[in-house]
């Protein structure tokens, strides 16, 4: 095989399905909420040299010889991300937002320490306790939930029950709540019962790095992070703290993982430094903006939102008081052109295999250059899937409308 050969003469398999995925991607709404279009700066990092070494270790301690560049590498991404955040220690090494967990989990707790996170059906995580995750099997999880009326974190209640559980750690943070997390708040509660503060802001890092979320940061003991979320970076995770004593770096390599992905380094590094731009903020006030106005739409047309409303990029739409289920609504928008997904809400009565939500999310929208006139549109279209979830016909017309809207907001419009 020649060197750099076109993918397309090596691999045409693989090359036709990446293809068939950038035309999905471009002629579909993509309303997950944990999605974005990583920018293509940040996508060219990923298919780079780097890839080529191994680099266990941190810079300047590494296991293997010939890790001189990918030192510089790794530092420039480490300083870029305690700029953007305001820390003094961070890593960069975490493959994913779930194995920055798995660390943290390994330096704060023993197996069978208690742990305190918020429900999975109340739009908490898989790693923040729950019984089929490590962070449920391993540890001794408990929950916190949203008050029944309101649809908010009760934090008085969230008090009591840290008082009479006495958890090792308090995990703050959620993957499908719609508003601010109080975060002083949790550090009162957190130091009345003696339990380190761990903050998994992983859907809000974008909103938190341009002011429009309250900081974690100062009252945390560690945050975590995935990268490719609002923060419109790589997949990837990161870690951040403020006390050298606890030492998340060896739970990282070697705790749970081996040779870090400098390649996806470099790629976290250009998207810190994006992050770190004056525009990056406005981008973030149009995501909220874009998911007030879809939420609001979304009421004027009968939907309940849990919680009536949003502070921040993703709406949750409650469905259990009509006959439709979360997965049949998302089956019928991907008819339709809009990839979302079924989510469980507050009092799930049905399996988390079928739910009662859809949740929604405008970052890879509003990346796409879409604002509140196209959330009317988006809106008017889940309606009208709802209303007609099996009729294919119906959902191929919304699906040609939404193509016409897509052609208008070309995501790699040089792609070649």
């Amino acid at each position: 095989m020649k060197p750099w050969q076109p993918l397309q003469d090596t691999d045409p398999d693989v090359y036709k399905m990446i293809e068939d995925e950038l035309t999905r991607q471009e002629e579909g709404i993509e309303l997950i909420a944990s999605e974005n279009i990583a920018s293509p700066a940040v996508l060219s990092c990923m298919s780079n040299v780097m890839a080529n070494k191994y680099a266990e270790g941190l810079p300047g301690k590494r296991y293997y010889g010939g890790c001189e560049v990918v030192d510089s590498l790794e530092t420039l991404a480490i300083e870029r991300l305690k700029k953007l955040f305001g820390c003094k220690f961070a890593n960069v090494q975490p493959h994913s937002g779930a194995q920055a967990n798995a660390a943290i989990c390994l330096t704060l707790m023993k197996a069978g320490d208690r742990l305190l996170g918020m429900d999975l059906s109340h739009g908490g995580h898989l790693t923040h306790g729950s019984k089929v995750n490590f962070s449920g099997i391993l540890y001794d999880s408990h929950f916190y939930t949203l008050c029944a009326k309101t649809e908010l974190l009760d934090y008085d209640a969230i008090e009591e029950q840290a008082k009479q559980l006495k958890p090792k750690v308090i995990v703050a943070g959620a993957s499908a709540y719609s508003r601010h997390l109080d975060f002083e708040r949790f550090r009162r509660i957190a130091d009345q019962c003696g339990a380190y503060l761990w903050v998994d802001m992983a859907h809000i890092a974008g909103l938190v790095a341009t002011g429009l979320h309250p900081d974690p940061i100062p009252h945390a003991d560690v945050v975590t992070s995935t990268t490719h979320k609002t923060l419109r970076g790589p997949r990837g995770g990161i870690i951040l703290w403020n006390n050298p004593d606890l030492k998340f770096n060896k739970a990282v390599f070697p705790g749970t993982q081996g040779g870090p992905l400098e390649h996806i380094i470099a790629a976290k590094a250009v998207a810190f430094k994006e992050a770190l731009s004056p525009n990056f903020r406005g981008y973030q006030e149009q995501v909220i903006n874009n998911a007030k106005s879809l939420a609001e739409e979304l009421m004027l047309l009968g939907f309940k939102i849990v919680s009536d409303g949003t502070d921040n990029h993703l709406v949750l739409l409650d469905l259990s008081n009509t006959e439709v289920s979360g997965k049949e609504m998302e089956i019928a928008l991907g008819k339709a052109g809009i990839t979302a997904n079924k989510n469980t809400v507050p009092n799930e009565k049905r399996s988390p295999f079928v739910t009662s939500g859809i949740r929604l999310g405008t970052p890879a929208i509003t990346t796409r250059g879409m604002k509140e006139s196209e959330m009317k549109s988006i809106a008017q279209w889940i309606k009208t899937a709802m209303d007609c979830v099996n009729d294919d016909a119906s959902l191929l017309k919304i699906h040609e409308e939404v193509l016409a809207l897509t052609k208008r907001f070309p995501i790699y419009p040089n792609w070649s």
